[in-house]
């Protein structure tokens, strides 16, 4: 059975109404073919509201606009949809989770952020300090799904190689990677962190990205793409608004991993650090 990945490129604002707008639209534009995997940016919902001011949007885990409206998209398209992240209330913070939907609009999976973005960028913003608002998170996530099982990390985690030999090991075939890349770090790092990942662990890397001059003035790198368990990117975006789409072929994934037995080869434990 053909199954469909869809990756959706966003320039987010701050405003949810405009953002929900987008997504809307965008989903209408879906390929017909079913099942299908859905996967949305990193801070789709309130790009440029600043960390600092994310709070005022976080929603309960199970409620709220922004999880209600995802829900009834991936219902009304009948596809299963990664929700990039979406600020959700840990005590006086918040986590930056990225949540999982089936194709009836049902949360089946929540992965929190772990990797924190704090971290000086020759840009417009020049520092970035996620820790000062966002709760890590502590948990790996590895779940089945008809495309496969689905790894779960967000942009700063890329930088992470222990993380996805994890999830490789807990048996992910496929990894959601929604992000904000700035544009800077993107240009320099994006291409080759996700073709590393995909290569080193024989995963597909599902990667919607944020691009674009947002309102604030921060500059997000795009270039969503969808990369192979052999490295090869078969679907990108570089600029823009819009989706890339592309089928998995298991059978490739399962003759890398065959030829290439780098799992079994492999004579190092990695520990996971809280």
């Amino acid at each position: 059975m053909a199954t469909t990945i869809s990756v959706i490129q966003m320039t987010s604002s701050a405003s949810w109404p405009t953002n929900a707008a987008t997504l809307a639209s965008l989903f209408s534009e879906l390929p017909v073919t079913r099942p299908q995997l859905v996967l949305i940016p990193e801070a789709f919902s309130h790009f440029n509201a600043g960390e600092s001011q994310l709070g005022r949007y976080a929603e309960e885990i199970g409620s709220g606009d922004v999880q209600t409206v995802i829900a009834k998209l991936a219902a009304q398209h009948g596809v299963w949809v990664v929700a990039g992240t979406i600020p959700i209330k840990a005590g006086e913070r918040y986590a930056a989770a990225s949540l999982l939907f089936d194709d009836t609009g049902k949360q089946v999976a929540r992965y929190d952020k772990i990797h924190l973005f704090d971290a000086a960028v020759a840009d417009n913003t020049k520092r970035y300090e996620e820790s000062a608002y966002t709760v890590a998170g502590n948990n790996i996530v590895v779940v089945d799904t008809p495309f496969g099982r689905l790894g779960m990390a967000v942009c700063y985690d890329l930088r992470f190689p222990e993380l996805f030999r994890v999830l490789r090991a807990h048996g992910a075939e496929l990894i959601s990677l929604p992000s904000a890349f700035t544009k800077v770090t993107g240009a320099a790092h994006w291409l080759p962190l996700l073709q590393a990942r995909a290569i080193e662990n024989q995963v597909y890397m599902l990667a919607p990205n944020q691009w674009g001059k947002h309102n604030d003035g921060r500059e997000t790198w795009g270039q969503s793409m969808i990369v192979d368990p052999w490295g090869e990117v078969i679907a990108q975006q570089y600029e823009g608004v819009g989706i890339i789409s592309a089928q998995l072929d298991m059978k490739l994934l399962k003759a890398v991993r065959a030829s290439m037995p780098v799992a079994q080869h492999n004579r190092f434990e990695v520990t996971f650090l809280e």
